[in-house]
This record gives structure tokens, C-alpha cells and sequence, in this order.
């Protein structure tokens, strides 16, 4: 189980990451398919320039310092950076129907800027929206599901199936 602000990276063929009630945070998954290791980041924040002390204690509240975390733990266990997968589901808009202080929309932004600046693309997504959202990581067979609050089905995100 993965909480808000927090991260986690496996090589164990049966363990299902998973973090729950993705709002305007931004859930990153990533897995190497031939390494079998996978990761996933609950991320709140898209700058840790507003608070750089926490941004020491605890990397994974911002996407600036989340994301070469979780990157640097899946590469602690063998993932190669050119074979990475990477997922996203979450950056709604719940709080704040103006759009004026759009946090989900800020967290991807700072993501997709992140990832453009190190060469790295988003194989599938399922963001936007006004609804929480609960992702899975399957490290058996590197499936991204994802469920959304109040619908009974489940959407599997594969490479190439972009979805917003």
C-alpha cells in the first residue's frame, strides 16, 4: 500500500502496489518488463521550492523530488532506464470548480516537463476529471488498473492506450 506522499518499488512477482483515493494527487507507476521491478509514487505537490525541508524528509510529497526517487529505487533493483514503462492516473480537478488553483493540473504539467526534459515518455494515463481514483501496479504482469470512485469496472491502462 502506497499513502499519499509516499513510494514504493518491488522485484516480487506477487506483490500488487497500490494507492488509493488519487484526487488531485498524481499516482506514477513504472516497470521494467525483462527486470519484473516496478514502482509506484502517490505524489501531492508539483514543486518542493515551497517547502524545501520537507522536501529532504520526505522526497515524495513533490513531483520534482518524488520522481528521481522512485526512478533511483527501481534502478537500485535492477531496472534499466531505456526499458521503464511508465503509467500516471490522478490529477483531478476536486477542489476548486474555477480552475483557478487546479493543483491536479499543475502536478501533471510538472510531470510531463519532467519526463520531456530526461527524454521519457507516458505509455498510458488516465487523468483529468473530477473523481478520486485507486491504482494497481501488478508486478506479475506489469498491468496498471485503475478503479474510479463510484464505477464498478475497473480500466486497464496499456502501453499505447492513452486515455484522459
Amino acid at each position: 500500500m502506497v499513502s499519499i506522499a509516499d513510494l514504493a518499488v518491488s522485484n516480487h512477482p506477487a506483490a500488487v502496489l497500490t494507492t488509493y483515493s488519487l484526487g488531485t494527487c498524481l499516482g506514477v507507476a513504472i516497470y521494467d518488463p525483462v527486470a519484473h521491478v516496478g514502482g509506484l509514487l502517490n505524489t501531492m505537490l508539483p514543486d518542493s521550492s515551497i517547502d524545501p525541508g520537507k522536501a529532504i524528509t520526505n522526497p515524495a510529497m513533490f513531483i520534482d523530488t518524488g520522481v528521481p526517487s522512485l526512478f533511483r529505487a527501481a534502478y537500485d533493483l535492477r531496472a534499466e532506464r531505456n526499458r521503464l514503462q511508465v503509467f500516471v492516473a490522478g490529477a483531478a480537478q476536486l477542489l476548486d470548480n474555477s480552475g483557478l488553483f487546479n493543483i491536479g493540473k499543475q502536478n501533471f504539467d510538472a510531470l510531463s516537463a519532467l519526463l520531456v526534459l530526461n527524454r521519457l515518455t507516458i505509455h498510458a494515463q488516465h487523468i483529468g476529471g473530477h473523481a478520486n481514483r485507486s491504482m494497481h501496479l501488478n508486478l506479475a504482469t506489469g498491468a496498471v488498473s485503475i478503479k474510479i470512485s463510484g464505477q464498478a469496472r475497473e480500466i486497464i491502462l496499456c502501453p499505447n492506450s492513452m486515455t484522459s
